[in-house]
């Protein structure tokens, strides 16, 4: 595999409407972005992805873009980014954006350009069919629930595509003069000293056609969009082109949000010369899905957790870097996901951390993850703002849930879990605005907040500067690089252990994932504790009793 520049790095995610409001209008922005980059410096982060920040009517928060070209002004201006991307510069440290080219908004110009003239120019940006006696041009289900057709505005008998919310119309990349207003919009972010992009829901631009029904799975007469997927094909060519035309120019990285790949095609994505420089590993985060809903989901175990995240490692072998994530914007609070109910310490916090960042790739950090943040207890659906989680709702109730019962469902898998404010203290709204935030703070910020951990040498907080800096240790650095992934144990349970083996060093990475203690005898000498969750190791010569969710980091 071919070294970069980004592969000793840190990358954490932003949700700009949550990380910090300079102003006081209840949602984060620009500059108070600016005011913290020297705390997530001193985190040990060097990349830092933005979530959209362009203007949007925030259908689905921002993903929903109309004008690439310009900050929305809730975030603040374009002066504001431009210091941004200076003040990051001067601390040797990267932005990301997100691109977000599936779709744009309903209110983007080329589509307003398209309701006036569906046959002209802008018509043929979009997927705009004819609609005629109510029949819809295939059955597939959107991402949000419900078909993938809306009318066209003006135009009764058209209709237009969107794969996920119907203010969020599909581009056409079929069309070679779309794909070069995008390719002519990436480069200009470029240009101004973009470190590159994260790619929102990239596979989708995709379609299999022409446009066909699938079996219908639901009573509702759709099927998943991920049929469709299955049977489309070609893709690559557009990323390939989109590689070419952009990224490749300015040795940008690029960090895919891929589903669905077709089996094989990792070397393509990701290996020397792919489409991106790393893609997520969603494999933790699909367990137990159901195209059913939420509400029929298999809750992952830790020994899921465990084969999942090997299944991963071993698929990716020495191919690429992925990216390894415990949560993001789309996801709950992993702490609240992984960790069995009742057993959240910042001791599990701990543990779920090391097994994570040690792992072979990229360490994405989301925001509020380095002080241990967890899922809020939604008690009503008016409390929810998430589109998704208002349908999942829905869904649930027309199974024959009760309404305590879908709220249930609802509150562990929202996305709104992870996406209320920062919790930076544990003053009013949890230091997050001088005004009322856009979605209510998590009540439990008066116990875990950042100020409370910053100077706590057993915080969780400042348990993840450790992981940081030992990714950065010189003596260390290689191993935990660029190191083999090995699993041990994999028949324990309860137990994740693995070794990080180079031609220098071998480290064993071993958590106990239970709160009773657990017994290991390790093959080889202990040379030393690298890393430990716990202030002690029992041990006897080669047997270790590691206490309920210990963590340790040995070289051996």
């Amino acid at each position: 595999m071919e070294r970069k520049w980004w592969h000793k790095k840190v990358a954490y995610q932003i949700y700009p409407k949550s990380f910090c409001d300079s102003n006081g209008d209840g949602i984060g922005d620009l500059r108070g972005i600016i005011s913290k980059l020297d705390y997530l410096k001193e985190l040990g982060v060097d990349i830092i992805w933005l979530s959209p920040i362009y203007c949007s009517p925030l259908a689905d928060q921002g993903y929903d873009i109309s004008d690439y070209y310009n900050i929305d002004p809730r975030f603040g201006t374009m002066e504001d980014m431009e210091e941004l991307l200076a003040e990051a510069k001067k601390r040797d440290m990267h932005i990301l954006m997100d691109l977000v080219v599936n779709h744009c908004s309903d209110e983007h110009e080329w589509f307003k350009k398209a309701c006036e003239d569906p046959d002209g120019k802008y018509g043929k940006y979009f997927y705009i069919k004819d609609y005629k006696d109510g029949k819809l041009p295939c059955n597939w289900r959107s991402y949000f629930g419900g078909p993938v057709w809306e009318p066209l505005p003006g135009h009764p008998d058209k209709c237009y595509l969107h794969v996920f919310h119907k203010k969020q119309p599909d581009l056409n990349w079929e069309n070679p003069e779309l794909r070069e207003e995008i390719y002519t919009m990436i480069n200009w972010w470029l240009d101004k000293g973009l470190a590159g992009f994260r790619i929102d829901a990239i596979i989708n631009i995709k379609k299999a056609l022409p446009f066909k029904d699938y079996p219908a799975d639901r009573d509702d007469g759709l099927a998943p969009i991920q049929l469709m997927l299955k049977e489309a094909t070609g893709v690559g060519e557009f990323l390939g082109e989109m590689r070419d035309r952009t990224f490749a120019k300015y040795d940008a990285f690029t960090a895919g949000e891929v589903f669905d790949e077709k089996p094989g095609d990792l070397p393509l994505f990701i290996g020397d010369g792919g489409y991106f420089s790393t893609m997520f590993d969603f494999n933790e985060t699909t367990f137990g899905k159901s195209d059913l809903g939420w509400y029929a989901a298999t809750r992952i175990t830790p020994d899921d957790y465990r084969n999942r995240c090997f299944e991963s490692q071993r698929k990716i072998g020495d191919i690429g870097f992925l990216s390894n994530i415990i949560e993001n914007h789309d996801e709950p609070r992993g702490v609240s996901f992984y960790i069995p109910d009742g057993e959240v310490t910042p001791t599990s916090k701990k543990l779920l951390a090391t097994m994570n960042v040690m792992l072979r790739g990229l360490p994405f950090i989301y925001q509020g993850q380095e002080i241990g943040m967890e899922n809020m207890e939604f008690t009503s659906i008016d409390q929810i703002d998430d589109i998704a989680t208002l349908d999942e709702y829905e869904v649930s109730i027309k199974a024959g849930l009760t309404p305590e019962e879908a709220m249930k469902v609802a509150s562990l898998h929202s996305r709104d879990n992870a996406r209320t404010p920062f919790q930076w203290n544990d003053k009013a709204h949890a230091g997050f605005t001088t005004g009322t935030p856009w979605l209510t703070e998590n009540p439990n910020y008066t116990r875990i907040n950042l100020e409370s951990q910053r100077n706590d040498p057993d915080s969780v907080y400042q348990y993840y500067r450790k992981l940081t800096a030992l990714r950065k240790n010189p003596e260390y650095a290689e191993t935990v690089v660029y190191g083999e992934c090995i699993p041990a144990w994999e028949d324990r349970h309860n137990l994740m252990a693995y070794y990080r083996k180079s031609s220098e060093k071998t480290l064993l990475v071993i958590g106990n994932y239970q709160t009773e203690p657990q017994t290991v005898t390790i093959p080889q000498e202990l040379k030393k504790v690298v890393l430990n969750n716990l202030p002690t190791l029992v041990r006897d010569g080669k047997t270790l009793t590691l206490a309920g969710y210990q963590a340790v980091v040995l070289e051996v």
